[in-house]
């Protein structure tokens, strides 16, 4: 990519913003949308400005950020209008380019290189993008615009809210190295400990370090942020209509009261199995592997996966092995207040007659067919025409949520 031809745009406090443009009322004043307290969802996921002021940050406990900023207001998400409003700013992202590759609701990154006859140039497009999301959607937008994806992510993260930055050839060393190595993409609480106890604190030192020493501590992966932070990342933003499969499938729940025995913990895993192969089979894929992470009632989560011994869309088999997980994972002290079960290392085939020749015994191949036909009854007639007998307790009465895991991960 020879010019600054990629934009990131990250929608300002999204979900809060959103509650502000449904209810002008709330404009100014501080405002936080969380998870319900008396369903022990009592987690921030996304304050005001105003709020943020206050140091109340997204992730930490409602009282928590109660007690940084007593008049906040609490509100509960309402993930039918952030989908709205989301394809409404997306339909204004494709009207400059087809290149605009969503990451999240609120995040995409754009490639303007063929749009510049009709629009101009990229800082151009950036201020035309961000006056329309205001006037037209009542949102705010922070853009980068970079020449790469990375940078323009960092552009984005640089001046908040309303706001664009510049990082290009000439400027990324003066703006992106000073930054912390954290900021930089794919860089979690674990890599910047790593980076931390080597001296990298910064993307400059990142950007100079030893590739010998990132190779043995980290491997590729060291080695590839390394090139980031150089400016040499060269990922294609992708096509907004392109068919993008999942990397992982997962489906996580807290449950209504702390999980204290095996087996309400594998009732509550076997549900959450049922919905993860269900959506494996809805995309024709098959999991080689499973991650199952546990999150006990001091708030810890530990994690831990291991590899199937053929690629399946069974729930019986997802979910076995995700209690043998759980048997090296659980601490029989510890009460179980979340669990999480990932599909990984996927594999895409619907041919069951192929899977047996990857190691499936028939009567997991039969007993992946009985799963797909309840599929179709529940799509026909509801998801509680048939439920498994194990699963009519309250222990499963949770809310939940799904994730499919694609390129550039987020932390």
């Amino acid at each position: 990519m020879l010019g600054n031809d990629i934009l990131h745009c990250d929608a300002n406090n999204f979900y809060a913003s959103v509650e502000t443009v449904k209810d002008p009322s709330l404009k100014g004043k501080n405002v936080a949308v969380c998870g319900d307290p008396e369903k022990r969802h009592g987690i921030i996921l996304a304050k005001s400005e105003g709020a943020k002021s206050y140091g109340v940050k997204t992730g930490e406990t409602v009282w928590e950020a109660q007690k940084k900023c007593p008049d906040l207001i609490l509100l509960p998400p309402d993930f039918q209008s952030y989908l709205k409003y989301s394809k409404a700013l997306f339909e204004i992202y494709t009207s400059y380019t087809d290149r605009v590759e969503s990451f999240g609701l609120d995040e995409c990154w754009l490639d303007v290189s063929g749009s510049h006859s009709l629009f101009g140039p990229s800082e151009k497009i950036a201020e035309e993008i961000r006056r329309r999301a205001r006037e037209e959607l009542g949102l705010t937008l922070s853009i980068g615009i970079s020449f790469t994806k990375v940078f323009a992510k960092l552009g984005s993260d640089y001046k908040k809210p309303d706001a664009q930055t510049l990082i290009g050839r000439e400027n990324y060393k003066e703006i992106a190295w000073p930054l912390p190595v954290e900021d930089i993409l794919m860089v979690g609480k674990s890599a910047k400990n790593f980076f931390h106890s080597v001296g990298i604190l910064s993307i400059g030192d990142l950007a100079n370090a030893n590739e010998a020493l990132l190779q043995s501590k980290i491997g590729q992966t060291g080695i590839t942020l390394k090139r980031w932070a150089n400016g040499e990342e060269e990922g294609k933003v992708k096509l907004y209509y392109e068919k993008r499969e999942p990397e992982s499938v997962g489906n996580g729940a807290t449950a209504e009261r702390d999980l204290i025995t095996q087996n309400e913990c594998e009732i509550f895993i076997t549900g959450l199995s049922e919905r993860v192969a269900s959506r494996l089979r809805k995309h024709g894929l098959s999991a080689c592997g499973v991650h199952l992470s546990v999150k006990t009632s001091d708030l810890k989560t530990i994690g831990k996966q291991g590899k199937l011994p053929f690629p399946t869309a069974s729930a019986t088999e997802i979910a076995k092995q995700a209690i043998l997980l759980l048997q090296d994972l659980r601490k029989a002290d510890k009460p179980i207040r979340a669990l999480t079960v990932t599909a990984i290392y996927l594999f895409h085939s619907d041919d069951y007659a192929q899977s047996s020749l990857l190691g499936e015994d028939e009567l997991t191949i039969k007993r992946t067919r009985l799963e797909k036909t309840v599929d179709a009854l529940r799509e026909k007639y509801g998801a509680g025409i048939l439920t498994r007998a194990s699963l009519m307790k309250d222990i499963f009465d949770a809310d939940e949520y799904d994730e499919e895991t694609k390129p550039f991960k987020r932390n």
